[in-house]
């Protein structure tokens, strides 16, 4: 076991944990009380935060497992860690504190709605998740809410993946493609995955056989990714655009969920091009362009938190 912190004041703009983890973009940590989204408008909590983590092509070449609190602000405060590795390299990038984000606000277009969310959630950044379990994640995610979204993914781990040993606690690892392709679609229905069932085990199929993988994806431009990914059963374009912006850095991916269309409706309606590929585009521009995930996530979360 090993042990550290992270100080904020070495990270390039503020950071807030609980928001980055409870803001509807990754279904992957678990908190240690149990209470993982419980909360609307989860934001500046101390509360401790889990996860096992796959090797990672450039950050980890094992498994890791890790657990994460942040101490005081989003500026001067402290990310306090233990992980069965170093785990800096590993946070640095799952919670993109690569990223400057001040830099990153400070190019998104001044606009009411996307200031006033990015004024209730300061230090709330993207994730970046590994990519095979977000798209799983996803594919559950269809008219769900969140907390059943993250129930299904517990419930996923529990039952097909590996139980870690993590000092005196045990956390389950999100199954590999492996472990979920040999389910089967009753024992998925078991778990209340529902229809998702079926897309869950044909697409760790794919995996498996070769015919594809996520991770492929983040070597395309944008569009282009986020077409490679609905060859995946049970992807259509919003669940794509959440992987391509969640997991693959293509930050500049709006998925166009409930909330972000009744933004379009009622703010930006000139942006309502018919097709989501063109409507996509339309509030991609007005959003800021190469950042616009950002403004998009801030705006997922403001609303969906009953902000207004």
């Amino acid at each position: 076991m090993e042990r550290g912190a992270i100080d904020l004041a070495d990270v390039a703009g503020p950071f807030d944990l609980q928001s980055t983890l409870e803001s509807g973009q990754s279904y992957l940590w678990d908190r240690a009380d149990g209470s993982m989204y419980d909360q609307l408008g989860a934001h500046g909590g101390n509360h401790w935060y889990r996860t096992v983590v796959p090797p990672i092509d450039g950050v980890s070449d094992e498994r890791i497992a890790v657990r994460v609190r942040q101490v005081g602000g989003v500026d001067d405060g402290a990310l306090e860690w233990a992980a069965t590795a170093d785990a800096v390299p590993l946070l640095t990038h799952l919670l993109r504190l690569d990223d400057d984000l001040d830099a990153i606000l400070a190019a998104i277009p001044d606009l009411p709605i996307v200031d006033r969310s990015v004024d209730a959630y300061p230090g709330m950044r993207l994730v970046r998740d590994p990519p095979f379990p977000c798209l799983i994640s996803f594919i559950c995610s269809a008219q769900m809410r969140v907390s059943r979204i993250h129930g299904m993914q517990r419930r996923l781990a529990e039952t097909y993946g590996e139980t870690v040993t993590f000092g005196e606690e045990t956390i389950d690892a999100f199954p590999t493609p492996t472990q979920l392709a040999a389910a089967s679609e009753e024992g998925l229905r078991d778990l209340a995955l529902g229809y998702r069932a079926p897309y869950v085990e044909r697409t760790a199929r794919m995996v498996v056989d070769g015919d594809a993988h996520p991770s492929e994806a983040v070597a395309l431009a944008y569009e282009p990714a986020r077409e490679f990914l609905t060859q995946f059963v049970g992807v259509g374009e919003k669940v794509a655009d959440c992987v391509c912006l969640f997991a693959l850095d293509h930050l500049e991916a709006v998925p166009l969920d409930t909330w972000i269309r009744s933004v379009i409706a009622d703010r930006f309606p000139e942006c309502d091009r018919g097709s989501y590929a063109e409507t996509s585009r339309a509030i991609r521009g007005r959003f800021g362009g190469e950042f616009a995930g950002y403004a998009q996530t801030y705006v997922f979360h403001y609303l969906r938190s009953d902000g207004e």
